[in-house]
């Protein structure tokens, strides 16, 4: 490891009079040049960002002039050179590096705007292996790394953002500051470090590697919140790079800002109701990140109406999602129950006027639904690490059911059951789903044993009156023994569907034959802790 040399401190303020510019985003490009040549700083610039500047009839000087070699290899080769990393990396008050810089005709880069070459977008539309690697910015990270390091006198600026920034120190002085470039570097090199993971994400892929030697998680920050999970806890919001449609992409059009417990419960919710995209309307009801109603319907009015009636208790302060665009007649209903947030896939002009009487009520909008069978994959942290895995997207038809008992389930069964464990796999386990026509009745969460969640889903059905007789049971994970399954049974359901797996499932099947309950495995189990 280098021992730290000894160098004199670095001034507070440091004068800017070359900018080294090179963007693969030209936004705002031709405004900030314009402020820098107008203070006085010389341009120094490549390709076609150079020409773009010299468009707007600026001076810009080219790269190549300053290197004295021309651009080569397609452009790959411009900037890795010593007179521009020199420029970048010279300690200005060191004497042997101020001696190095007058000997061999290196001048002073005070300040660098890059972005880079659009890998992560040329990913997400769905570039060949070719195009992407192509799209692996070299020159653009060495610069961005290089000028970083020497924040002591180097602004080195990322985005358009950081741009304002240093163009309101130099209106005011014409120098920026020790504090802004050391703000510069941290952001600089989190985003270099963004680009490798997105680089070593997409190998990883395209290799099929699905634990590779080392991973990366990078995210852009979306949100700073008052408190996490409790008030106690500080926390942010990120978004990936290529985010699916969801809340991380949603837009609010009105409402109080969102809350950790917010983002996370509306996720959920958004997550369950996507399962129905294609059932006609539908809506879900999550309250801490579980369902307490959700159902289809003729309008989404009505499916409203018949989520609720599920649990119209735990759905004071809950998330209302909904699969299609919010109309009058829906926000409408919505809006007589406190409700934290509704989600959709947008919302007809009406229904955002309705909603403006309630200021606090967030609305979102995403111009879609998440794809449940969309690849990806969820982070857990542990001490000291995280776990990762690939996104649940198990999704059952009729055909996948194998019957295991004497008497076979009615095609209304089926359907029933096929919704109660579609509901099943987005409640914490251990979960108990009661279903009939589209509905549910009882959902029983997050028990240590099943027959306790079996017997909470039946009581909460019992409490708002809703009858369980001829009603689908489904569970997430095989039954271990009867007594879940008994449970079911004597509260009412005629129909049960589960995983199957267990070393007691004929125990159980027996059960279910001696009560004349169907019963079919689907050897898919979908635990959510």
């Amino acid at each position: 490891m280098p021992a730290a040399p000894d160098f004199p401190p670095a001034p507070y303020r440091v004068p800017v009079r070359r900018a080294l510019i090179s963007v693969s985003d030209k936004t705002g490009l031709t405004e900030a040049a314009r402020k820098l040549a107008a203070l006085g700083v010389e341009l120094v610039s490549t390709g076609g960002t150079a020409k773009a500047i010299a468009d707007a009839g600026l001076a810009v000087r080219d790269i190549s002039e300053l290197t004295g070699f021309p651009e080569m290899m397609d452009g790959r080769v411009k900037t890795l050179h010593p007179v521009v990393h020199g420029g970048l990396l010279g300690v200005r008050d060191a004497p042997e590096h101020a001696r190095a810089m007058a000997e061999h005709g290196i001048g002073a880069i005070d300040l660098v705007y890059v972005n880079l070459y659009p890998f992560e977008a040329t990913v997400a539309a769905g570039g060949n292996y070719e195009t992407c690697v192509e799209n692996i910015d070299i020159g653009g990270p060495a610069m961005i790394r290089s000028a970083a390091k020497n924040h002591g006198y180097v602004a080195i600026c990322t985005d358009p953002a950081d741009m304002d920034e240093v163009l309101a120190e130099l209106a005011d002085g014409g120098a920026t500051s020790l504090t802004l470039r050391k703000q510069l570097a941290a952001r600089a090199y989190a985003r270099t470090a963004a680009y490798d993971a997105a680089i070593s994400a997409w190998f990883a892929g395209a290799l099929g590697e699905t634990a590779p030697r080392r991973r990366t998680i990078a995210g852009e920050l979306v949100q700073t919140m008052r408190y996490g999970e409790n008030p106690h806890q500080s926390a942010a919001f990120y978004r990936f790079a290529n985010p699916r449609t969801g809340v991380a992409t949603a837009r609010q059009l009105q409402g109080k800002e969102l809350s950790y417990n917010n983002i996370n419960d509306t996720d959920a919710a958004f997550e369950l109701i996507a399962e129905f995209a294609e059932a006609g309307p539908a809506c879900a009801i999550i309250k801490h990140a579980n369902p307490c109603g959700v159902a289809t319907g003729g309008s989404l009015r009505e499916a409203y109406e018949r989520a609720l009636a599920c649990d119209p208790t735990s759905a004071f302060g809950g998330i209302v999602a909904l699969n299609r665009r919010l109309d009058a007649a829906t926000a409408a209903e919505v809006l007589k129950v406190f409700t934290e947030v509704v989600i959709a896939p947008g919302a007809d002009e009406d229904a955002v006027a309705l909603f403006k009487k309630k200021k606090n009520v967030r609305l979102l909008t995403t111009d879609g639904l998440p794809d449940p069978l969309a690849p990806g994959e969820t982070f857990k942290s542990v001490s000291g690490g995280f776990l990762v895995q690939s996104r649940d997207d198990a999704r059952l038809t009729a055909a996948d059911l194998k019957l295991v008992t004497k008497r076979a389930p009615s095609e209304a069964e089926i359907a029933d059951m096929l919704f109660a464990f579609t509901i099943a796999k987005h409640v914490k386990s251990n979960s108990i789903v009661y279903a009939r026509a589209g509905q549910t009745l009882g959902v029983g969460a997050g028990q240590m044993n099943r027959k306790d969640s079996a017997r909470i889903a039946a009581l909460r059905a019992a409490d708002f009156g809703l009858d369980l007789k001829g009603s689908a049971c489904a569970s997430e994970a095989f039954f271990p023994f009867p007594d879940g399954l008994l449970q079911a049974a004597d509260a009412g359901c005629t129909a049960v569907i589960q995983p199957g797996g267990s070393i007691g499932d004929q125990a159980v099947i027996d059960a279910a034959d001696e009560r004349g309950v169907a019963m079919v495995f689907t050897g898919v189990r979908v635990f959510r802790h």
